[in-house]
């Protein structure tokens, strides 16, 4: 499968046979208008930067409820959560999914407001890939984002909604870094990802152009701490 980051929460997960969307934001959020065609679209919340699905062309079956889903052999359970510490009653709830595709389980949260409790953990934990939001604000924050890491022990963690060019109000993606232990982000535009060539460890991945990282113009995401680097050219560490 191939993983696309399309900005905020926002992902394309493609096979060869289905094409999935997840957050989709309004265009009135900052980041460029969504031309994407796709079969499913999974929504965490009701809000325009996360539930823009008329973005999405295609006449894509949407998912925003809880419950178990089988849509063109892709399987996918929805979990309700909490958007914010105080079991909702600040922000309301949130979604998280697990989404299974070619053998490899996705765990998108969302927008996640607390850590998971013991439930929650040894239903999200069966995860591969661990979309987790990282940015604070509205969100788990970068120290509560590495804990439920932990928690969790996906073989690959990609960060999201983070502050960027446009999110200027989230906390900077440099922050999630450093609490992870690592040495220096370098995104890239996308992954490819099979059940065969996961890690044996959790790895991070930060998927998106330089362009679009503030930490470019505002925040060094370079942390004096050293990590283990498979390969210079991509944002993958182990921690």
């Amino acid at each position: 499968m191939e993983i696309t980051w399309l900005g905020h929460s926002c992902f394309m997960v493609k096979t060869k046979q289905v094409s999935l969307v997840t957050d989709p934001y309004d265009p009135s959020l900052g980041y460029p208008g969504l031309k994407s065609n796709a079969n499913i679209v999974t929504i965490s919340h009701s809000h325009p930067g996360h539930s823009y699905s008329s973005g999405i062309a295609g006449n894509p079956k949407i998912i925003h409820q809880a419950g178990e889903y089988e849509i063109g052999g892709v399987f996918i359970i929805g979990l309700s959560n909490f958007h914010d510490a105080d079991k909702g009653n600040s922000r309301g709830k949130n979604l998280a999914y697990i989404i299974e595709m070619e053998d490899v389980r996705l765990c998108h949260l969302g927008d996640l407001g607390h850590l998971p409790l013991s439930k929650q953990v040894e239903e999200l934990s069966i995860a591969d890939v661990l979309f987790v939001p990282v940015g604070g604000v509205s969100t788990i924050d970068a120290r509560m984002a590495a804990e439920v890491v932990r928690l969790l022990g996906p073989k690959i963690v990609i960060p999201m909604h983070y502050k960027t060019e446009v999110a200027h109000w989230l906390d900077p993606l440099s922050n999630f870094v450093r609490e992870m232990g690592l040495r220096e982000v370098v995104p890239q535009s996308k992954i490819n990802l099979t059940n065969s060539n996961l890690p044996e460890e959790t790895q991070v991945i930060v998927l998106g152009s330089p362009a679009q990282q503030t930490g470019q113009h505002e925040d060094s995401l370079h942390s004096p701490k050293t990590a283990q680097v498979r390969d210079s050219t991509e944002s993958v560490w182990t921690t």
